[in-house]
């Protein structure tokens, strides 16, 4: 009973603390308007008498203190300040009368007597409001003093110790090195180190090993792959438009501009202005109008009887509602029809918002995914097919143009081709050209090079043809009007509205101007209190599986607070500090202490704690689908790391695009190299994602979170799809080629260190060993079974393998693979 007892209190004490509230709060603790009251109210009153106008009732309004609070205890004023018994607010939430009780018992709200008591005592404070936290200015907070002053790395170690103490929590010890270092490569470059890179940092006594080995990994090109899959879920890429039609479209090139603006670690206000508004740039270049694919990314409805008009309303919405949750953290969609009922937020404010990017001269007409406005983007390879090509034509030009007045005799030609002849030879087409052929005498120098000019104006268009085209962003020269639109409809318009921010927010800069580039200026503006605190808390998220914020969309007084509060604004302040220096950031994280600690935890801690959010162990979670494939194909040698391109269809069971697309779109799968390409680059058809990958975002809308799950269609793909096979089948004869004498345990030991990096202690490496035996007896006496499986995958078998030990080397490292350690970081 006793037992019982003590875990119950336990779980309170988790509870009200995972909710903000302190189980320990007494009349002689002030509360906190912001921790406790604000969501308090919003959570059980704001519905009614909150923001939103129209579904205020009683006309009472409770998140504006002048309206709801009076010092004067004759008033009428619903809260009567420093008396709760005089209060209306307090009599009601009190009463028993099903009538009066607020909130009413039809609601499904109610209020606990800890959360009356709380209300109580506010009120007996003098009911004093405070601005939502995140709306507050970023202030450089002091870094807390500890007891344990060894402990602390860094700043970010001090933070987190600090609130450690004070729940009389202790860190953990830090993780074994060859765990460490898999975890670092994995959340830098998406990829597992080799063993021999593993082995190296290990045996460096430098004591700055580990933070050079954190230097190099942010220096290599497979980071700004690693950091792009995130920008891709929130910027919602993909390859086709979605809606029924799901045309496709070529925005990849937008794609690599992401990875190289990582890679080359581009400040990250200048990767918002260039996305948002990198075509208003004075000077504007080429790369800044790609940039600008980012808010063209939303998807395109083309389908039969739809209104162009409503469809353009719907992609500036898309656009709008985008940057909102990307940079701001806030869900404007909320405003779309009606007054926020939870945040400081009106219909006008997401109108006023909606004006910015209402000035696209996209009209909503069609479903092709190259509407205009579009930039070409060629490869470097056609940009030097294509400088070839110049070079030969302004040659052949030059040499037509010298010998054509004595080559041509003007009698002999038509007015037509006299008056091409009028032409400068530069503006003269393909079909300019045949007429002058024609038109000059047989076998003649004149005529061959007309001809070969004609060509390599023909190659040379043909290559410009098949330079991808890529929807970017452009103002059209007129203004558009912008209007509030009732239920959001778009041809209901009310009030006509001009561009601006919201009011509760620090105004737009004049000198910046009330466009798009203007917006984007002051998104990144040190006096915009939510972007530093949004993006930090993002890559907090990152590293650390939940951020700071736990609800990285919504830092409204919907959202969870932060657990460290301090921290995400010391952070922010150090992103502003740093010249929004992202490798920066992630540099300050990953060196902590915090970020080494071990992710071995109790059963005494994860009651405490069981999401790990005050982070007194390390952090262990499973992998993204996305990375658990490209480890298979990295550890089995198959990867090919080359960046960017066009994207790439990889494996995939029959008839899904067909099925989906009611025989419209047929996937035709690629072949050798391609296969092995990383998951960043496989084709995102929009309707159906592609199917290797789980727990993955839609791409139908803006997602910067994303859920981690555990089901048992999860094992059936990395146990049976093809990928995971054949990587395993790669990896098995890559080992017994490399090492042909080795014992069958030392096969597996060396399979284990390529997957996990460390070595397997002898229980494990006997239970594999054990287990490959078995299989090799089974193999030996079903070959036609060894056959099949030796076969699985476009890798060709390599014929100088024994074929039944390949086929249980093969099982054995698809079971490795598939352990649970394997699948996770730790």
């Amino acid at each position: 009973m006793i037992r019982v007892f003590g875990q119950l209190s336990l779980l309170f004490t988790v509870v009200f603390c995972n909710l903000g509230f302190s189980a320990e709060t007494t009349a002689n603790e002030e509360v906190a308007f912001d921790r406790v009251i604000l969501p308090l109210l919003a959570d059980k009153c704001f519905r009614c008498h909150g923001p939103d106008e129209a579904s205020r009732e009683a006309d009472l309004r409770l998140d504006v203190r002048e309206e709801a609070v009076s010092e004067d205890p004759d008033s009428a004023a619903t809260i009567i300040a420093f008396d709760a018994d005089a209060s209306e607010l307090i009599r009601r939430i009190e009463s028993d009368d099903a009538d009066e009780q607020m909130p009413p018992p039809d609601s499904n709200l109610s209020l606990s007597d800890h959360e009356r008591g709380l209300l109580r005592q506010w009120v007996n404070e003098g009911a004093p409001y405070a601005q939502l936290w995140s709306f507050r200015a970023i202030e450089r907070p002091e870094v807390p003093k500890t007891s344990r002053r060894s402990w602390p790395r860094n700043p970010i170690d001090s933070f987190i110790l600090s609130e450690l103490e004070q729940r009389q929590w202790q860190p953990a010890a830090p993780a074994d090195s060859y765990r460490l270092v898999r975890r670092l490569y994995l959340d830098l470059t998406g990829l597992p180190p080799r063993p021999a890179e593993a082995d190296a940092f290990i045996q460096d006594s430098s004591p700055q090993a580990y933070e050079q080995l954190v230097d190099r990994l942010l220096s290599s090109p497979a980071f700004g792959e690693r950091m792009a899959w995130n920008w891709l879920d929130a910027a919602r890429y993909a390859d086709s438009n979605g809606y029924q039609g799901d045309q496709d479209r070529t925005m990849w090139p937008w794609r690599d501009w992401v990875v190289q603006s990582f890679n080359n670690n581009l400040p990250f206000n200048q990767f918002t202005i260039q996305q948002l508004a990198g075509d208003l740039l004075p000077q504007a270049t080429d790369d800044h109008r790609l940039a600008t694919g980012f808010s063209r990314n939303h998807m395109i409805n083309g389908e039969g009887g739809r209104i162009a008009e409503e469809n353009r309303v719907d992609y500036v919405m898309d656009m709008t509602e985008t940057m909102g949750t990307v940079w701001l953290g806030l869900t404007l969609n909320c405003c779309r029809c009606h007054d926020h009922k939870f945040d400081p937020l009106s219909r006008k404010d997401y109108y006023s918002l909606f004006a910015f990017f209402n000035q696209t001269p996209v009209d909503g007409n069609g479903r092709s995914g190259q509407t205009e406005p579009t930039l070409r983007v060629p490869t470097r390879a056609q940009n030097r097919i294509l400088s070839g090509f110049e070079e030969q034509i302004f040659e052949l030009q030059s040499k037509v143009e010298e010998i054509e007045p004595v080559s041509l005799s003007a009698n002999a030609l038509n007015e037509e081709q006299q008056k091409i002849l009028e032409k400068p030879i530069r503006e003269r087409s393909q079909d300019d050209l045949s007429k002058l052929r024609d038109a000059s005498p047989e076998d003649s120098d004149y005529k061959n090079q007309i001809e070969k000019l004609r060509e390599n104006l023909a190659n040379r268009d043909r290559v410009r043809s098949s330079i991808p085209k890529v929807m970017v962003m452009r103002d059209r020269g007129e203004t558009r009007t912008t209007f509030i639109l009732n239920k959001g409809l778009y041809n209901d318009r009310q009030d006509e509205v001009l561009a601006s921010i919201p009011e509760q927010l620090p105004a737009l800069s004049e000198a910046d101007g009330k466009n798009r580039l203007g917006l984007a200026k002051w998104i990144v503006n040190r006096s915009n209190p939510l972007t530093a605190r949004v993006i930090s808390n993002r890559i907090w998220a990152d590293v650390f599986t939940t951020g700071i914020v736990k609800t990285a969309e919504d830092f409204g007084t919907q959202g969870e607070r932060p657990t460290h509060p301090e921290l995400l604004d010391w952070l922010a302040s150090e992103l502003h500090s740093s010249n929004w220096d992202i490798k920066h950031l992630y540099r300050l994280i990953l060196t902590s202490e915090t970020y080494r600690q071990s992710s071995k935890s109790t059963l005494e801690q994860r009651e405490l704690d069981p999401e790990n959010r005050y982070l007194s162990r390390g952090v262990r979670r499973r992998l993204p689908s996305w990375m658990i494939r490209d480890q298979a194909l990295f550890v089995s040698g198959l990867l090919v790391p080359n960046l960017g391109g066009p994207p790439i269809n990889t494996y995939q069971p029959s008839g899904v695009w067909e099925d989906a697309t009611f025989g419209r779109k047929s996937y035709q799968r690629d072949a050798g190299e391609k296969l092995y390409r990383r998951s960043l680059y496989t084709f995102w058809r929009r309707i159906i994602a592609p199917t290797m990958f789980f727990d993955t975002a839609s791409r139908q809308v803006c997602t910067v979170t994303n859920s981690i799950t555990n089901t048992p269609l999860h094992a059936l793909t990395t146990l049976n799809d093809i990928t995971y096979i054949e990587a395993a089948r790669a990896l098995a004869t890559r080992i017994l080629l490399d090492q042909p004498e080795a014992t069958s345990q030392q096969n597996i030991e060396a399979a284990f260190r390529r997957i996990l990096i460390r070595h397997p202690n002898p229980t494990e490496t006997e239970v594999l060993t054990n287990s490959f035996d078995r299989l090799l007896e089974r193999y030996r006496m079903d070959q036609e079974l060894a056959s099949k499986l030796i076969q699985v995958g476009e890798l060709p078998t390599d014929s100088t393998v024994d074929p039944q030990k390949l086929a249980a080397l093969t099982s054995v490292c698809n079971t490795i693979m598939n352990l649970d350690e394997a699948l996770c970081k730790e």
